[in-house]
């Protein structure tokens, strides 16, 4: 397991105060309260990314139209910002990971809060090596999670193996093919240690459809793109 987090080396200069996933930064604090108060989170969401902070609620929606049974990965959980896409009595199973104890403990508080903490799991665990079997979920959840990770092919492949023949992969991720604009939040992200060597669109989209993806949409919007993926097979 990467002790220093996803996206993050232990060479790497960081700004100071704020910290890599390991030493729980200050953004997984800024990020939740932006999506929790969208009156003030959408616009600021909106200048420091180009992209729809409400793009985020619509996808983890798919969670609270999943039948009771259902199997749910959410990786990385972090603050438990897909959980909000639950609903209380809802009947389905999530296991939110993280590599970060720390991240875990705030996702259960969070499930405590919108009541669906029956519902879910915590488990700590890298995704470049998930502890799970193959085809143990219906659903894997990977909001602003794909740009921290050190290997994103290999994040992909692992989230694509443990998904049943039929399930989905839906998430969100920085890109680096969004142009020159957002060039300055991938840099200080990256030096901040809260962002990885991230990947291209276009490279996401064909590690997905190797990892056996046969459909995958992708959409960019700002400095993020908006994916989602079903496995090959049926259930």
């Amino acid at each position: 397991m990467d002790r220093h987090g996803p996206g993050v080396s232990p060479r790497r200069t960081r700004l100071p105060g704020l910290g890599g996933w390991s030493d729980d930064p200050l953004w997984s604090y800024v990020y939740p309260w932006l999506v929790e108060h969208p009156h003030v989170g959408g616009p600021a969401w909106r200048a420091g990314t180009g992209s729809d902070l409400r793009l985020i609620d619509e996808a983890a929606a798919e969670l609270g139209t999943l039948p009771a049974g259902a199997r749910v990965l959410d990786i990385p959980t972090g603050s438990g910002v897909a959980l909000r896409g639950l609903r209380p009595g809802q009947g389905v199973r999530v296991v939110a990971a993280d590599i970060s104890p720390t991240m875990l403990a705030r996702a259960l508080d969070s499930a405590a809060r919108l009541g669906v903490a029956d519902q879910v799991i915590t488990t700590v665990a890298d995704v470049g090596e998930l502890p799970f079997d193959d085809g143990t979920f219906d659903l894997v959840a990977s909001f602003t999670g794909l740009h921290c990770f050190p290997d994103p092919r290999q994040a992909i492949r692992e989230m694509v193996r443990v998904l049943a023949p039929g399930g989905a992969i839906t998430g969100s991720s920085i890109f680096t093919d969004t142009g020159a604009r957002y060039g300055p939040l991938r840099r200080g992200g990256a030096r901040a240690g809260i962002l990885g060597p991230m990947c291209t669109s276009g490279e996401a989209r064909r590690w997905l459809q190797a990892a056996g993806c046969d459909t995958v949409d992708l959409r960019i919007h700002g400095a993020l793109g908006y994916f989602r993926a079903t496995k090959e097979g049926t259930r």
